[in-house]
């Protein structure tokens, strides 16, 4: 099975979003601010997992309809 580039960034994401989450427990930071930092993080991973590995859109101007249609009186 091969992963998508989607998967394996949101995997690195999880894996630091535990880091800091584990990290903020051992500094007693309290639990609901671990949580909110994780679902901001969560969000922005996404968000950003979304944005680089997204298909990109062909250039306007190139591919096989370059041209607009001319109509056969022209």
């Amino acid at each position: 099975m091969v992963m998508s580039s989607f998967a394996t960034y949101l995997i690195g994401f999880l894996i630091l979003i535990g880091g800091l989450a584990y990290a903020g427990y051992l500094l007693n930071v309290p639990t609901v601010w671990i949580v909110v930092g994780v679902i901001v993080l969560l969000g922005a991973g996404i968000l950003s997992a979304t944005r680089k590995t997204k298909m990109r859109d062909p250039a306007e101007g190139t591919g096989p309809r370059s041209r607009p249609p001319t109509s056969p009186n022209a």
